[in-house]
Order: structure tokens, then C-alpha cells, then sequence
């Protein structure tokens, strides 16, 4: 597991090794998918090391909850995580 905790600087390199490693990645955020931390991981590795990513993080802007509910209302949960995985085996080269 990686914690990625800045988008800039992104360590490209880190990503690559992890990618080469175990062929498929899953990224997992409390934030929208779409020009966030999977963004910037989907262009990283195409540029160092093509591998199959899932995505996991919110589809649309979040409604204010608990620290348990909200998570469970948008999907970030472990059940998802494990799922994406599977996914991103299952479409890894062999």
C-alpha cells in the first residue's frame, strides 16, 4: 500500500515501482475521480510503466454525514477496495 499524500510533487517513480511490482493498481480517495489522485496516477504510469488501474472515490460532490456514513453513502469502503483489486488482477497480462 502507498499513502500518496500530495499530488505535486507525485512520486512518479515510486508509482512505476509499485506498478511493475504487482501489475495492477488500485487507487482508493475521499475525492472525485475524475481530475484527482487517479488522474494523476493514470498519467504517471503511462508514461513509466502501463498497468491496469481500478479507481475507487466519489462520482459526484459529497453531502455532509458522520465519519462512518459518509464513506458507506459514496462507496469508500474495504468491500470496494477488495473488489477493484480483483478487477485490476483480473485485467493484469499474464
Amino acid at each position: 500500500m502507498l499513502d500518496v499524500h500530495t499530488l505535486k510533487p507525485l512520486d512518479e517513480e515510486i508509482l512505476a515501482a509499485a506498478a511493475r511490482e504487482t501489475g495492477a493498481l488500485v487507487v482508493a480517495e475521499e475525492h472525485l475521480v475524475d481530475s484527482g489522485l487517479g488522474a494523476r496516477v493514470a498519467q504517471a504510469l503511462a508514461r513509466r510503466a502501463p498497468a491496469p488501474v481500478e479507481f475507487i472515490g466519489l462520482e459526484t460532490y459529497a453531502e455532509s454525514g458522520t465519519p462512518e456514513g459518509v464513506p458507506a453513502k459514496y462507496g469508500l469502503t474495504s468491500q470496494n477496495v477488495v473488489a477493484a483489486a480483483r478487477r485490476a488482477m483480473a485485467r493484469k497480462a499474464s
